[in-house]
């Protein structure tokens, strides 16, 4: 049975590659719609290392800060996390991502947007050929399936290898 991990999902997980199983994670718990609670600024991802086939993150990656000083030393909570990602799917699970991007104005609107996609971000950073975020700590390399625009949306499917 495939299993399924939505981030930052609110009340209800999103299921988009029909999973057996959905589980959530956002700033809230509701145990009743499998919703497990976990900051993950600065939180891992509270599942077991290559638990999951599917994680999708929809209008949540661009909440999560590039840099953060906390207690004195300098994170990468976004690189934290895709690192978070990487190590909970299993070989060959797919990560999507849905999120607004530049250059469009829902990108910049929202106070709370503190990192700002782009078409490059993932090829170019978090891609098993460039992969430029290993300067700031990223383990992994994902293959990227597909991306798209669905404006303002950038969508995009990455794979572990």
């Amino acid at each position: 049975m495939t299993v399924a991990l939505d981030l930052g999902c609110g009340a209800e997980p999103r299921n988009p590659f029909d999973a057996g199983t959905v589980y959530g994670v956002d700033l809230v718990a509701r145990p009743e719609r499998s919703v497990s609670r976990a900051d993950l600024v600065v939180e891992p991802i509270p599942f077991l290392d290559e638990s999951v086939d599917f994680i999708t993150a929809y209008d949540f990656i661009e909440h999560i800060p590039r840099t953060l000083y906390l207690d004195g030393e300098r994170r990468h909570p976004f690189v934290e996390l895709m690192n978070e990602i990487w190590r909970v799917l299993k070989p060959g699970g797919k990560f999507l991502s849905h999120t607004p991007a530049y250059p469009h104005a829902p990108a910049f609107r929202d106070p709370t947007h503190v990192n700002i996609i782009s078409d490059e971000t993932f090829p170019l950073y978090f891609d098993d050929e460039h992969c430029m975020a290993r300067m700031y700590g990223f383990n992994g390399g994902f293959r990227i399936e597909s991306q798209e625009w669905r404006a303002p949306w950038l969508v995009t499917i990455m794979v572990k290898p």
